[in-house]
Formats: C-alpha cells, sequence, structure tokens
C-alpha cells in the first residue's frame, strides 16, 4: 500500500524531468496502462490466476512500456525542437521508431516464449510471469504505436522540445 504508489510517483517524476512537459509524461505513463490490460487478457486467455510471479512480470512490462513510451515521445519532441510541423514530426517520429519498438517487443516476446511454455521443475513459477510480459509487451506495442501518436496530436504539442538535432527530416520515410 506504500510501496507501490510511492514507486509510481518517482516514475512520474522521473518522466517529469525527462520529457520536460507535464502532458507528454501523462501521456508517457498510460504505457503501463496498456501492458496491465494486455498482461491481464494473456492470464485470462490462459486460464491463469494472478500470483506474485504474474505481478513481477507486470513490473517488467510495466518497465518496458515506459521505455517504449519515452523513445517514442522523445522522437516526436526532437523533431517539434527542429520547427517540423506537428503532424508531420508526430508522424516521423512514429515511423522513425516503428522497428526499434517492435525489435524490442519481438526479443522479449521470444524471451520469454520458452518460459511461457515450459512443463518442468518451477513452471508454475515460470509461466504467469511469461506470461503476463508477453502479453503486456505486445498490447503496449501496439497501443504505444497507435495510440500514443495520437494522445500526443491532441494533448502533447503544446510543449516545446529541448532538443538540438532531428533526425526525422533527413531521413528517408515510405510514404
Amino acid at each position: 500500500m506504500i510501496v507501490v504508489p510511492l514507486a509510481l510517483l518517482l516514475i512520474f517524476v522521473l518522466l517529469r524531468a525527462a520529457t520536460g512537459s507535464m502532458p507528454a509524461s501523462l501521456i508517457i505513463f498510460l504505457g503501463p496502462v496498456f501492458a496491465t490490460l494486455g498482461g491481464l487478457i494473456a492470464l485470462w486467455l490462459r486460464g491463469m490466476p494472478f500470483t506474485v510471479s504474474s505481478g513481477v512480470g507486470f513490473v517488467v512490462a510495466s518497465g518496458v512500456s515506459v521505455l517504449n513510451g519515452l523513445i517514442l515521445v522523445s522522437t516526436i519532441k526532437d523533431c517539434l525542437a527542429q520547427g517540423v510541423p506537428a503532424p508531420q514530426a508526430i508522424e516521423d517520429g512514429a515511423l522513425l521508431r516503428l522497428r526499434p519498438i517492435c525489435m524490442a517487443g519481438l526479443v522479449v516476446v521470444l524471451g520469454f516464449l520458452p518460459m511461457a511454455l515450459s512443463t518442468g521443475v518451477g513452471a508454475e513459477v515460470q509461466r504467469p510471469l511469461a506470461t503476463v510480459v508477453i502479453g503486456g509487451v505486445i498490447a503496449d506495442n501496439l497501443l504505444t504505436l497507435l495510440v500514443l501518436p495520437a494522445l500526443y496530436a491532441i494533448f502533447g504539442t503544446r510543449g516545446k522540445g529541448n532538443s538540438v538535432y532531428c533526425t526525422a527530416s533527413q531521413a528517408t520515410i515510405p510514404r
């Protein structure tokens, strides 16, 4: 009752310091919500109860989701700082970070897949953890790449970026 809210508050304070924007921090902070939703659905689909190890899985998936959101928002802010119009900066940021976010998610999913399918000694601990992480990362990746740019377009373009470069204007992005 004390540690989890305190940890969430600390994460939010660090996000606020990293982004310099309250709306961007709140948008990124939705990532753990996406991951939690995916983890709960994965547990439900596999007919598994919530356990301590699945709780650890939620922490892992939430960490990955915050990182993905921070990467995407930072790229968008870099483009905005260079004077790229907001709609173009959001599109370029999402397209530029599509591959890194998908690859990070794929690595996590493939890394936890053997644990999710295990039947040997310790499987009762490994399966719920891996199931939550896989479901959470998949849901978060989809929602981060689809919903986060839309939310940033609505709420996040009021702040100004503070970076000195933008690779989006120099990249070749297929249209």
